[in-house]
């Protein structure tokens, strides 16, 4: 424990977590006493929980994800070689733990290493429809990486990135559909934005079609998605990992997320854009 303590901090971000922090930071002792919270002026217990768990507290405006994390690193003073950020909804499998432990943390031949997300929703882990594996990286040396600042970011690392093939589990106890709602109604106004070039960021992972996932997606995304038309695009991309990823494996729950992720948010943005483009005109 206490040589892994000298190696990661790891940088949680928090907006009402009272559900989902204490499994996360359990899980985080694991590996490591440093842990940052930057939250982004919770009303429930969050607070709390960190004191109680001795968790260095801070507090910012929310923009983004990518923008608060962006905030901490250059913000807070982190005296480990290594970061590595968690959501507050997300907890190690074991398997992951034991790869982690095994890390050379004094090489500096890798910068950054990736691993699996797997996501339940409604206490149902969603194997299908392109969910799993989704390859995320998290954990990077420091002044090696940095988060690009849209909705839907990345990790921009410069340098190598290496695998652990191993689970982060997110599985947000707040997430039913009221909820899931809410927060798609802000992150689709920003995604509105970034389409119409109303928000940009000059950092931006590559856009590779044979490249890494996030490459390929990002490819995908601007190649072809952005230039499909509206409404249209949501239907195939619907039937895309419903059906052609087999998302409908992952029974009821799995149509829920499906319809509510894959496809009415996608239409909602696209509904968004319109109106947009009707009040400009």
């Amino acid at each position: 424990m206490s040589e892994l303590n000298n190696h990661i901090t790891f940088i949680i971000l928090t907006h009402n977590e009272e559900a989902n922090l204490q499994k996360c930071i359990n899980s985080i002792k694991k590996l490591s006493e440093n842990i940052i919270v930057i939250d982004s002026y919770s009303v429930d217990n969050t607070e709390e929980i960190c004191k109680k768990n001795n968790v260095s507290f801070f507090q910012n405006k929310f923009y983004n994800q990518g923008a608060q994390f962006n905030w901490a690193i250059d913000n807070i003073e982190i005296k480990t070689k290594w970061i590595m950020r968690l959501d507050a909804d997300e907890y190690f499998t074991d398997d992951l733990i034991e790869n982690i432990k095994k890390i050379d943390f004094s090489s500096d031949k890798i910068k950054a290493y990736s691993m699996n997300k797997r996501i339940y929703w409604m206490n149902k882990w969603l194997k299908h429809g392109g969910l799993y594996p989704m390859k995320i990286t998290r954990l990077f040396i420091k002044n090696f990486a940095r988060y690009e600042e849209v909705t839907e970011e990345n990790l921009v690392v410069n340098g190598k990135i290496y695998d652990l093939n191993k689970d982060l589990v997110d599985d947000n106890k707040k997430n039913n559909i009221s909820f899931f709602t809410k927060k798609h109604l802000i992150t689709g106004e920003g995604e509105m934005k970034e389409y119409l070039g109303l928000l940009k960021d000059s950092l931006s992972i590559d856009r590779d079609l044979f490249g890494k996932k996030p490459e390929r997606t990002r490819w995908l995304k601007l190649n072809l998605y952005n230039k499909a038309p509206l409404f249209l695009r949501c239907f195939g991309y619907f039937i895309y990992r419903y059906i052609f990823r087999l998302g409908f494996l992952d029974g009821k729950e799995g149509l829920i997320f499906h319809v509510l992720q894959g496809f009415w948010y996608r239409f909602l943005i696209d509904s968004l854009i319109y109106e947009n483009k009707k009040k400009r005109n």
